[in-house]
């Protein structure tokens, strides 16, 4: 080192995070906000005196508890443990209680003595990337299960591979395609749609491919396909499980190369279509039973996205139900809201047709409503007993008291109450089974 150079121990590290352009807080293994740089002291309108030394938890989330006991991605996890950087989404909360959603990178940062501390950078997303629209829909949530499932979809749509997404019926599968197109640099291009429970055989190569005049008798005109309108953008293929094999095989050959015919042409053409299919059915499971092609198969799922199903992600009903009553009232002339009671026991039900279930639901509420309030004798459910998922008592949702591991104080109690079925303990504390199962297995 030339001995005119500044000891490292000289540089202000204050100064170097207000360098930063977005906002940015330095948190200890132990939660707390030690430093907090210019761009966030006046993004959120707060002194270093009212964040530093505080939870971060407590600041960003409202909450007393860390996010990953809420069952969140949590950075402090990843980067306190593995030394990795790691980035997430999520929906934090500014000193007034209004909610955004923000992309957050976590970084490990030591000082001399080696000690680990995450810095992470906060990148507050514009708001209307807060809810993605299609056909006047929205994909809506605050949920973890919906944030993990969002930033995902973030993440695939910066790459231009291939996307396979997976979901029950009614999930939303076209919303989330429409996000994927909408976040990439493809978002200028078409959005092409083709559903393949309608794809026959004996008409993939004219709809699909295009033909040229004369391609079949009474073919009078040139048309172009679905596969070269997309070209440029985004080609969805939904349902993509239910096409026949000898379809997969002639879909996997333009796929491979991009390189086509027009039926009844002799030209080779080429189109820069970037896929997206979806399925309710395991398609691996079909490849298995030979009835999906291996190849198509890994073809078309370069990189997987398992979209949540409503009950996993109870919270988010309210803000859908909202959205999808605002889409009724558009319609059908008129404004409805949902009363207390109501809300709740939308919450409680289970949704086995989820969002599209949800959608009739509200469709014969409306329908049934004397009033613009909607109460619980509007509701109408497919199942027949109607009985609720979880308990709809008014009992309020158990805080989440953590031993040093994170297991909350009173699970063997719940896990009792519950008889041993983990979802509903799930449920009740508000986090994925999966939480609960890793509580488990660490006690």
């Amino acid at each position: 080192m030339d001995k005119n150079t500044p000891p490292l121990e000289a540089l202000d590290v204050q100064s170097a995070m207000d360098l930063q352009q977005h906002p940015m807080v330095v948190i200890d293994e132990e939660y707390r906000i030690v430093a907090a740089n210019r761009a966030y002291r006046e993004c959120y309108g707060v002194t270093a005196e009212e964040v530093v030394g505080r939870r971060c938890h407590q600041v960003s989330h409202h909450s007393e508890v860390p996010c990953h006991q809420n069952g969140e991605d949590c950075p402090h996890q990843t980067v306190f443990r593995h030394g990795e950087p790691h980035e997430v989404r999520h929906v934090h909360y500014d000193p007034s209680g209004n909610a955004e959603h923000v992309r957050i990178r976590g970084h490990v940062l030591r000082d001399l003595r080696g000690q680990a501390y995450l810095a992470e950078e906060i990148i507050r997303l514009p708001r209307e990337r807060n809810d993605i629209t299609c056909n006047e829909l929205r994909m809506v949530g605050r949920s973890p299960a919906f944030l993990r499932c969002l930033h995902h979809i973030e993440m695939a749509a910066r790459t231009d591979a291939s996307v396979l997404l997976w979901g029950e019926s009614g999930v939303g599968k076209e919303l989330a395609a429409s996000a994927l197109h909408q976040f990439s640099a493809r978002s200028a291009k078409p959005l092409i749609t083709v559903d393949c429970t309608t794809l026959p055989e004996h008409l993939f190569e004219s709809e699909f491919l295009g033909h040229e005049r004369g391609a079949y008798t009474g073919c009078i005109g040139r048309k172009i396909g679905l596969y070269e309108s997309a070209d440029g953008g985004t080609l969805f293929l939904d349902e993509v499980g239910e096409l026949p094999l000898p379809v997969q095989a002639k879909l996997l050959r333009v796929l491979e190369t991009g390189v086509f015919r027009r039926l009844g042409g002799s030209d080779l053409l080429h189109a820069n279509v970037r896929v997206i299919a979806a399925s309710n059915r395991n398609l691996r499971d079909m490849v298995a039973e030979r009835s999906f092609r291996e190849d198509l198969y890994y073809r078309l799922a370069a990189i997987t996205i398992d979209l949540p199903p409503l009950r996993e992600r109870r919270e988010d009903i309210p803000g859908i139900a909202r959205v999808l009553l605002d889409r009724i009232g558009q319609e059908w002339s008129g404004r409805w809201q949902l009363s207390a009671e109501a809300e709740r026991r939308l919450c409680a039900y289970n949704f086995p047709g989820n969002v599209r279930e949800l959608r009739n639901i509200l469709q014969k509420a409306v329908a049934l409503a004397d009033s613009p309030m909607i109460r619980p004798e509007h509701l109408r459910f497919l199942n027949m007993e109607e009985r609720p998922a979880v308990e709809t008592a008014p009992h309020p949702r158990p805080t989440l008291v953590s031993t040093r591991r994170g297991r909350p104080q009173d699970l063997d109690e719940l896990l009792a109450h519950y008889q041993g079925n983990r979802r509903l303990v799930a449920e009740r504390l508000g986090v994925s089974e999966r939480t609960v199962y890793r509580w488990l297995q660490t006690s």
